[in-house]
C-alpha cells in the first residue's frame, strides 16, 4: 500500500475532515418510503454549498443562428409506441438517434424516449447529441435532477425499501447532502483496504479463468467477474466475505433479478418481441416478486455495515434509510458499473490486438518492479498508457449512457451550429456515446485509441470525458450530481488492468450480446505465469 499521501482517495481526507458541516444537519427528504446511490488521480471535494459544474455560456461572438428545435413527438400514445419499437427493435439505439440527426440535420431535436405508455405518461424529451450541448445537463443552475436517474420514468420505491435513494435526489433536496456525505465517509474510511481486497478477489478470478480454459478451452468472463466484483466490494468496503455469511455466493444472482425489475422498461432481454413488449415495456413488474431476494441483500448489508450506519445516525439519517442507500450504491452503482466496464475493457483491448496488450504488460510490470514488486498508488501514476486506456474505455463506452435534466427556466442551448430555445419544465436528454464521440472534439472519434489521453495534449481532452455525470476534470461535491464514487471507479478500473497484465502477456476474447453491456468469452490467456510478479515477456 502507498503512504497516506498517496492513498486511493487523498481528496477525501481533507474533504471529510470536517463532518460537522451545517449543511449535513438539515432534515432528510422523506416521502412515503425511501431508497439508495451511485475516479484522474483520486480527487473529490465536499463543499458547504452547491458548486455547479461549469458550463460555458453561449459565445455571442460566434453569432450562431437561433433555430427552432426540429422534430416532433408524433400522434399522442401511438407516436411514443412507434418510437419505442424503433428504439428497441426496428433500428436499435444508435441508429434511432443517428437517423433522426440526419433527418433533422441537427444534433438537437425533439423525440420520445422509452418506455412510454403505460409506464411513462410523458416520454417527450429534447435530445442533445453533441459535446457542445450535452454539458448543460451538469449545470444545476439550469437543470433539475429530481427523480430523473432512469429518465422518463422512476422505478417503484418499493424496490428500495420505500425510500427515494440518493441517485434520485436533486441537490436542492435536504437529504442529498447528508446521503452523499455518507458515501464519501464510506470510501474514505475503507481506502486502505481497496488494493489488498482487489488483489485477493481478482486473483481468484484469474485463477478460475485459467482452470476453465485448461479444462474447456474457453471461459465465461461475465460469470466469474460478477462473483469477483461482489466479493471485492464486500471485502473492501465492509470487511465482509459473502461466502462466510447467510448470503453465500448468491449476491450477483439476486442483484441480477432486482435490476431487471428496476431497469426492465429500458432493456431488451432476448424474449420474443410481443412478450417482451407486454411484460417489461408496457407494464411494471410487481415489486413483490423480488421482495424476498431484496430482503436477503438488505440483511447482508445491514449486518456488514454497522460502522457506516453509526455514522449515518450522526448525520441524521436513520439506519434503515442508510442501509437502503448503501445497498443501492454498492450494488446498482459500483457492482453494476464494474460488470459493464470490465467487460467493455476486455472487448476493447481484446479487439485492439497484441501490440497494445504487450505495451500495457511491459509498462505495468516495469512500474511494479520499480516500486518494490508491489502495486501502489505511486506506481500506477507511472503507467500513463494504462491510465489512458481506462479513460478511453470510459469515453467510448460509458457504463451509464443516458443523462437527463429538467429545465429550471427558459434557456438558450448551444450546439456547434446553432442556438436553441428551451422552455422551463422541458426535459433534456443526452446520449453520452454521441457526445463523447463528437468528431468536432475528438480525432478518430469512433476508434478505440489506447494512448489518446497520454501527454499534455491528451490530458486536455479529459474535460470531454463525461461518464461520471460531469467532466473528468471536475470533482464530486455535496452540491452536485457527479458520481460520489467517481475516483473509486477509475481506481478499480486501473487495478483491473494491472492485475490482468501483471499475469498475462495477451489474451483473446469472443464478444456476444447481453442486456447490459456485452457478454465476454475468454478463449486464451497467453504467457500466463505462476508468479503474478513476472516481469519478462
Amino acid at each position: 500500500m502507498a503512504t497516506s499521501s498517496l492513498l486511493p482517495f487523498p481528496s477525501l481526507q481533507t474533504q471529510l475532515s470536517s463532518s460537522k458541516n451545517p449543511v449535513l444537519l438539515s432534515s432528510t427528504s422523506k416521502t412515503t418510503y425511501r431508497p439508495p446511490v451511485r475516479f484522474r488521480p483520486i480527487i473529490a471535494s465536499v463543499s458547504e454549498r452547491p458548486q455547479p459544474i461549469t458550463v460555458p455560456e453561449p459565445d455571442a461572438k460566434k453569432k450562431l443562428p437561433l433555430r427552432e428545435i426540429p422534430g416532433d413527438y408524433g400522434v399522442p400514445f401511438f407516436g411514443p409506441i412507434k418510437d419505442r419499437l424503433d428504439y428497441f427493435y426496428n433500428q436499435g439505439r444508435n441508429e434511432y438517434f443517428k437517423s433522426r440527426m440526419q433527418k433533422h440535420q441537427s444534433t438537437v431535436f425533439r423525440t420520445n424516449m422509452p418506455p412510454g405508455p403505460f409506464i411513462a405518461p410523458n416520454p417527450k424529451v429534447i435530445a442533445l447529441l453533441d459535446g457542445k450541448s450535452f454539458p448543460v445537463l451538469f449545470d444545476l443552475t439550469k437543470v433539475e435532477k429530481k427523480d430523473l436517474f432512469t429518465g422518463t420514468f422512476m422505478p417503484s420505491v418499493e424496490l428500495t425499501g420505500g425510500y427515494r435513494v440518493l441517485s434520485y435526489l436533486d441537490p436542492s433536496e435536504p437529504g442529498h447532502a447528508k446521503l452523499k456525505e455518507l458515501m464519501f465517509f464510506l470510501l474514505k474510511s475503507r481506502r486502505d483496504h481497496v488494493i489488498p481486497a482487489f488483489e485477493t478477489s481478482y486473483g481468484e478470478l484469474f485463477d478460475t479463468l485459467e482452470k476453465e480454459l485448461a479444462g474447456r478451452g474457453k471461459a465465461s468472463f461475465q460469470q466469474v467477474n460478477d462473483q469477483a466484483a461482489f466479493n471485492f466490494l464486500a471485502r473492501a468496503l465492509y470487511g465482509s466475505n459473502p461466502a462466510d455469511t447467510k448470503l453465500g455466493l448468491d449476491g450477483p444472482k439476486l442483484f441480477g433479478k432486482w435490476v431487471v425489475f428496476q431497469l426492465g422498461p429500458l432493456l431488451t432481454l432476448g424474449l420474443p418481441k410481443v412478450l417482451e413488449e407486454l411484460l417489461i415495456h408496457t407494464f411494471r413488474l410487481p415489486a413483490l416478486l423480488v421482495q424476498s431476494d431484496y430482503q436477503r441483500l438488505y440483511d447482508f448489508f445491514y449486518e456488514s455495515s454497522g460502522f457506516v450506519l453509526d455514522e449515518a445516525e450522526k448525520l441524521g439519517i436513520s439506519r434503515e434509510e442508510g442501509c437502503h442507500n448503501l445497498l443501492f450504491a454498492t450494488c446498482f452503482n459500483f457492482f453494476g458499473g464494474m460488470r459493464i466496464l470490465f467487460s467493455n475493457m476486455m472487448k476493447l483491448i481484446g479487439k485492439a490486438g497484441v501490440k497494445l496488450q504487450v505495451e500495457l504488460a511491459q509498462e505495468i510490470r516495469s512500474a511494479i518492479k520499480s516500486n518494490g514488486g508491489k502495486v501502489t498508488m505511486a506506481g500506477m501514476e507511472q503507467m500513463p498508457l494504462m491510465k489512458s486506456v481506462v479513460y478511453e474505455a470510459l469515453r467510448i463506452e460509458p457504463a451509464v449512457p443516458l443523462q437527463y435534466g429538467r429545465a429550471k427556466r427558459d434557456l438558450l442551448i448551444e450546439s456547434h451550429d446553432a442556438l436553441f430555445e428551451v422552455k422551463e419544465g422541458e426535459l433534456l436528454f443526452g446520449y453520452q456515446p454521441f457526445a463523447t464521440k463528437d468528431p468536432k472534439i475528438f480525432d478518430r472519434p469512433e476508434e478505440f485509441v489506447g494512448d489518446r489521453f497520454v501527454g499534455d495534449d491528451g490530458e486536455r481532452l479529459l474535460k470531454h470525458v463525461l461518464w461520471s455525470n460531469g467532466p473528468e476534470t471536475e470533482n464530486p461535491t455535496l452540491g452536485n450530481k457527479q458520481c460520489a464514487g467517481k475516483d473509486f471507479v477509475v481506481l478499480v478500473s486501473r487495478l483491473f488492468l494491472v492485475e490482468l497484465f501483471r499475469r498475462f502477456d495477451s489474451f483473446d476474447v469472443e464478444v456476444g450480446a447481453a442486456p447490459l453491456g456485452v457478454a465476454i468469452t475468454v478463449t486464451s490467456l497467453k504467457g500466463a505465469s505462476k508468479g503474478k510478479g513476472k516481469i519478462g515477456m
